[in-house]
């Protein structure tokens, strides 16, 4: 399968093009979302988020989920969980990011979080593959992506400079349902991980501290 990804060495991507950490998290059956937002701590994130502060404790991800449906962070719950969906959160320099097993944050709720200067973008995966991203700047957002109109030739120059340099380090993984240069499903994906630089493996994810929360 032919890839562009120039942000993305070996070791980094699974074979559809999805950032290998995330693949290591999220359920078989995926309707996940990513958040990043620069400047603030994961512990204040997930409050400001409206996560109990009573449940956010330190995680460390089990070897293997429990089925197609659950994450690893849901695993790590376990009963605790109940039927919630789970966040887990971390850090890389000066960004916080939130892998949301269920999608179930709102968007707008990262973008007040971008207030005071700051930075956030949140990316959404359905089980129906639709795709979205959303980039936000000092409480307002910069930018909006639906997958299904990106166009990158047309689209790329009229991203902020920021988010365009995270979407050419993402690059292109060539389907045979996709025209040659057609954005992937995964796009997004690896642009919010460019952008945070989270160009992890799964042993840099296993040896960051985490937390995780039902929510």
């Amino acid at each position: 399968m032919p890839t562009h990804t120039p942000g993305f060495p070996p070791g980094t991507l699974a074979d559809d093009g999805l950032p290998i950490w995330i693949h290591e998290v999220a359920a078989t059956e995926r309707h996940h979302a990513l958040h990043v937002i620069r400047g603030r701590e994961p512990r204040e994130t997930l409050e400001a988020l409206d996560a109990d502060p009573r449940h956010i404790r330190t995680c460390v991800l089990p070897a293997a989920g429990t089925g197609p449906y659950t994450s690893l962070p849901a695993a790590f719950l376990g009963d605790e969980g109940g039927d919630a969906d789970t966040l887990l959160a971390g850090t890389n320099g000066s960004w916080t990011f939130v892998y949301d097993d269920a999608a179930c944050v709102d968007e707008e709720q990262l973008t007040e979080l971008s207030s005071g200067g700051r930075a956030a973008a949140s990316t959404s995966f359905s089980v129906n593959a639709d795709v979205s991203l959303s980039y936000a700047v000092d409480g307002s957002t910069a930018h909006h992506v639906n997958v299904d109109d990106l166009d990158l030739e047309r689209d790329l120059p009229k991203m902020p400079d920021e988010l365009r340099t995270a979407f050419l380090a993402a690059g292109t993984v060539q389907h045979d349902y996709l025209p040659a240069g057609q954005a992937d499903y995964e796009i997004c994906m690896r642009a919010v991980c460019a952008l945070a630089d989270l160009i992890w493996t799964v042993g840099d994810l296993r040896r960051a501290p985490l937390l995780v929360t039902p929510f």
